[in-house]
């Protein structure tokens, strides 16, 4: 051990019942420097972290900071130890304040009658000066997710924190807050402490990291310098294959008028969005591009009854709808995935098969009742077709990947059977093999003849599966682009008001 190595993990084992989570796992942090920790849904990366930070304890391995062996009994024993971990699901108390929240485990321990909170602000000022102007007397309930993601981040800094766990921290976040993040990161690097970063996200492994470290089921393969490789290297040697057809083949032009599937003509809601006209023809993928905020979401689920219109028409297979509710839309045959895939998608206290059919009950139901052959028929026809990774239908859908929850979503809608599908941010928060596979399921579902309108963040994402896109700048329709005029140039010009 030298005195530049931060943390050190050595031949770390871990099993749950049925399962070999970690297998001979070596990791080292150098100090002062950003870290990424990169594999697949399931890769072990998340255990690894829980290991150091006290909340599991290891089958076998040892664990050093500072050249010292330690052993975390508790996450008390890692805060003790110098580590802070930003768990990706912010665990924040919404009805207090800022201070409260970064003091909390210190306010909760004192016994005394008082609590000398204008102490508490003082120092939560004082913590808050190196990271964002966030008042302390804020309540947490309005601050953005990024200023949340902050406060995280001044809890971990008030407990002389030298070791920063971050996990996923930029999936919900806007450009600007992701930027906003990146830049406290790099302050942070300045003053000596060591970060540990995961993300699928290989743009901001390699923006953002010194070296980079890969986990395949839960085997360590290496460790690179960031300098010394590229995205094509990592992300193979993540999946143990060769993925070089991220993207599948786009559509041949079929844009013949009796091709339209969907026309969206002068659609308006007066707030967010104004006068957005577009086709969207059988077999296609209709991307929307923008910066967040520009509408996007806002359109799809104005299209399917979710969000109000208050002008234009949704014209539907050549007949003007009078979609009012998202039953209304259902019916018709046009379906909206949502983006937050836990909140508002899976139930995942329900199984595999209860969500397929969670959107129709009545065509896996006999004389009101439930028909359980009918459900698991059609739950085992969904999930094979889906290739979904389970080791039963009747499993519950929070012990899936993201990727594997994102197909059972697809599966719910696609029990209904429908024309045209809008899909919001289909591979957000999944892995890069996953997306591979996504992807060649939603060009699947185009060349079978549905219709997709597709909303993403990533332009990459956007390039390489949409056929047409349409870009909307604050709230209006900046442009179509088609062919090779689908550059990241263009679209960004257009999202910008150019």
């Amino acid at each position: 051990m030298t005195a530049e190595i931060a943390l050190e993990v050595k031949g770390i084992e871990k099993s749950f019942p049925g399962t070999k989570a970690l297998s001979g796992v070596n990791f080292q942090l150098r100090q002062g420097e950003i870290h990424a920790l990169v594999g697949e849904n399931g890769a072990g990366k998340s255990t690894l972290m829980n290991i150091i930070d006290g909340i599991y304890q290891p089958d076998a391995g040892e664990i050093f900071v500072q050249g010292k062996k330690v052993q975390m009994k508790n996450p008390y024993d890692a805060q003790r130890c110098g580590i802070g971990f930003v768990h990706q699901e912010i665990a924040l108390c919404p009805h207090v304040t800022v201070a409260e929240n970064v003091y909390m485990s210190t306010i909760n321990a004192s016994h005394a009658l008082f609590m000398n909170y204008k102490q508490f602000y003082q120092k939560t000022a004082n913590v808050l000066k190196r990271l964002s102007p966030i008042k302390p007397d804020a309540m947490v309930r309005d601050l953005s997710i990024s200023s949340q993601q902050v406060v995280e981040i001044a809890k971990a800094l008030t407990l002389d924190c030298k070791i920063l766990i971050l996990d996923e921290p930029t999936a919900a976040l806007t450009e600007s807050e992701t930027d906003a993040l990146f830049a406290i990161m790099q302050s942070l690097k300045n003053q000596g402490i060591s970060i540990i970063y995961i993300s699928h996200r290989m743009a901001e492994v390699f923006t953002q990291c010194d070296r980079v470290s890969i986990l395949r089921d839960g085997h360590y393969i290496g460790t690179y310098d960031v300098s010394e490789t590229d995205s094509h290297t990592i992300v193979n040697k993540m999946v143990g294959r060769e993925l070089s057809d991220l993207y599948p083949k786009k559509m041949a032009g079929r844009t013949e008028e009796h091709d339209v599937l969907l026309e969206v003509c002068h659609l308006s809601n007066g707030k967010r969005f104004k006068d957005i006209n577009f086709k969207l023809y059988r077999g296609e993928i209709l991307g929307l591009a923008g910066l967040v905020g520009a509408g996007r979401s806002e359109v799809a689920k104005a299209i399917c009854g979710l969000h109000p219109r208050q002008h234009g028409e949704v014209i539907f297979q050549g007949q003007i709808t009078n979609i009012k509710h998202y039953e209304d839309a259902i019916a018709q045959g046009l379906v909206y995935l949502t983006e937050d895939r836990k909140v508002e998608g899976v139930f995942l206290d329900l199984s595999i098969k209860q969500n397929i059919s969670a959107m129709n009950v009545k065509q896996v139901s006999s004389n009101g009742f439930m028909d359980k052959t009918k459900e698991e028929s059609q739950a085992q026809y969904f999930s094979k077709q889906l290739q979904v990774k389970c080791s039963s239908l009747a499993q519950k859908a929070a012990s899936l990947s993201g990727g594997n929850q994102q197909k059972i979503l697809i599966a719910k809608l696609l029990s209904v059977k429908p024309a045209v599908i809008l899909i919001d941010e289909p591979t957000r928060g999944i892995d890069v093999g996953a997306k591979s596979e996504i992807h060649k399921l939603i060009r699947e579902l185009a060349n079978q003849g549905i219709g997709v309108i597709m909303i993403s963040s990533e332009l990459p994402e956007v390039i390489g599966m949409c056929d047409r896109v349409l870009v909307m700048h604050e709230g209006r329709q900046s442009g179509i682009l088609t062919g090779e005029d689908i550059t990241e140039q263009n679209i960004i010009r257009l999202a910008s008001g150019l």
